[in-house]
């Protein structure tokens, strides 16, 4: 009897190891799935590779995933695996790189050109570095206002509101109102 519940207590104990909700980012199975899923441009192609792949690649991806990558995340706080550049579709149509650095973001856009935004934690304040111009984009106040830079060097200052962000549209923009002709 005593050996019976040494056994259920020792499989109760290994279970709960399981959820303990330390869950991680599984970086390499989502990177595999993101692979699968825009291998090609037709949806029936990925699709079928994908079915080949699945009984395959997965399972080790997830394996690793599970008893490496995560391991080391949970430990050290970062995934080695884990992708800090995400593709943004700008207002062109086209995909730009954004990738999170230390100080804030470096874009690269698709004809290769980079832009670096970058904080200014002292000053509380963020600049633009491009083809080595740096410009400062807008800084923060003591007083709980905003002080942006226009596009022609001037600045203003506004509250740090929706209306501030309006007035900073009015004077990129002009005044906004448009009129229709018949």
């Amino acid at each position: 009897m005593k050996k019976i519940n040494l056994k259920v207590v020792s499989l109760l104990l290994c279970g709960t190891l399981m959820f303990t909700s330390c869950i991680g980012s599984y970086s390499l199975f989502n990177k595999y799935e993101n692979w699968q899923c825009h291998m090609t441009g037709n949806k029936y192609i990925n699709g079928i590779v994908g079915l080949v792949l699945q009984g395959i690649v997965a399972p080790v991806c997830l394996t690793v995933d599970c008893l490496v990558l995560n391991t080391i995340e949970f430990w050290s706080g970062s995934n080695p695996l884990a992708e800090n550049t995400r593709y943004v579709k700008g207002e062109d149509g086209r995909y730009y790189a954004v990738k999170t650095t230390k100080t804030g973001y470096e874009i690269k856009s698709p004809n290769g050109e980079v832009t670096y935004l970058i904080h200014d934690a002292k000053a509380d304040s963020w600049t633009m570095k491009q083809q080595g111009v740096v410009k400062e984009i807008f800084r923060f106040n003591a007083d709980g206002t905003i002080r942006a830079t226009l596009n022609d060097g001037q600045t203003i200052t506004v509250t740090n509101d929706q209306a501030g962000l309006d007035q900073i549209r009015e004077a990129v923009k002009g005044n906004g109102v448009l009129y229709a002709n018949r």
